[in-house]
C-alpha cells in the first residue's frame, strides 16, 4: 500500500514539473504556485526603515500622454510596485494589489511602474479587468526604490520612510497591510 502511495506522489510530481516546463501551461502553473506561496509582507521595525532621499522621479502614464512627478506625492502614503506583464510572480500578486487599490485609491498614491510598452500593458489590463494607472519611468528611480528583481513593492509613510519593502510575490490585500496603511493614514491625519 505504501508503494502505491509513493508511486502516486511521484507521478503527480512528474506531471506538475512537466506542466511547468510545457510552454502553454508553464506560465499559468507558475502563477498558481506563486499565489499559493504568497504571504503577507513584513512591516519593518522603525529603526530599520530607510528614508527616501530624493523624490524627483518623472513617469509617463503608459496608456496616455500624461507625465507626472513622484515628487507630487511627497508627504503622502505611497505604494510603489515595480512589475512586468511577463513576470509570473508579478502576475500572481496583481489581484491582491488590485483589491488594495480599489479600497485605497482615494487615500494613498499608487505607482504601478513597468518598462513594458502600451501594446503589452493594455491587453494585460483589459484581460484581467485591472483599473489602476500604469507608468513607465522616464528618469532615474530613487536609490532606495531601486531593485534588480521584480516584483518589488514599497509602502512609504508620509515622512518618507519605507515601512514595507518586499521583493517577490506577496499578499498585499492582507489584514496586516491594511492595518499598516490605516495606521499611517491616521498618523497623517486623514
Amino acid at each position: 500500500m505504501k508503494s502505491i502511495k509513493n508511486s502516486i506522489i511521484n507521478v503527480s510530481l512528474v506531471v506538475f514539473i512537466l506542466l511547468l516546463l510545457y510552454p502553454p501551461t508553464g506560465n499559468p502553473m507558475k502563477v498558481f504556485a506563486y499565489r499559493l506561496l504568497s504571504f503577507t509582507p513584513f512591516v519593518k521595525a522603525e529603526s530599520d526603515r530607510l528614508e527616501v532621499s530624493n523624490y524627483y522621479w518623472r513617469l509617463n502614464e503608459v496608456t496616455g500622454n500624461t507625465s507626472i512627478n513622484f515628487e507630487d506625492s511627497k508627504g503622502k502614503v505611497i505604494l510603489v510596485n515595480l512589475w512586468a506583464t511577463w513576470c509570473p510572480p508579478c502576475i500572481a500578486e496583481m489581484p491582491s494589489l488590485q483589491n488594495l487599490y480599489t479600497d485605497y485609491k482615494d487615500k494613498i498614491d499608487f505607482y504601478f511602474v513597468t518598462s513594458d510598452n502600451e501594446a503589452r500593458v493594455r491587453p494585460f489590463m483589459e484581460k484581467n479587468m485591472y483599473d489602476f494607472k500604469v507608468y513607465n519611468p522616464i528618469g532615474e528611480i530613487p536609490d532606495e526604490l531601486y531593485s534588480r528583481s521584480i516584483p518589488a513593492t514599497y509602502l512609504i509613510s508620509p515622512d518618507g520612510k519605507i515601512v514595507i519593502e518586499k521583493k517577490g510575490a506577496a499578499d498585499w490585500n492582507s489584514k496586516t497591510v491594511r492595518e499598516t496603511i490605516d495606521a499611517l493614514l491616521q498618523k497623517k491625519g486623514n
